[in-house]
């Protein structure tokens, strides 16, 4: 694959992370964080780094578990 279209998608990746850090509330901050992470896991893929890989995966399960807890804990409180 073309280097170029390889570090636009780890750019692309950074500055949603970075616009996921601007955000109000736990659950958008979280949301955001995760789609960041899943194009950091594709970047990763693409140029073979296993700890980026490894790093954001979990990133991606914790962020998952957390939007999860929010779900429950706003539905418990309608």
């Amino acid at each position: 694959m073309n280097p170029l279209i390889i570090d636009s998608i780890g750019y692309i990746a950074l500055v949603i992370n970075l616009y996921s850090m601007s955000t109000k509330g736990e659950y958008k901050l979280r949301l955001i964080s995760l789609i960041a992470n899943m194009g950091y896991i594709l970047y990763g893929a693409l140029i073979s780094a296993t700890p980026i890989i490894v790093g954001c995966t979990i990133a991606v399960f914790l962020h998952g578990f957390h939007i999860r807890r929010l779900r429950i804990k706003n539905n418990k409180n309608d």
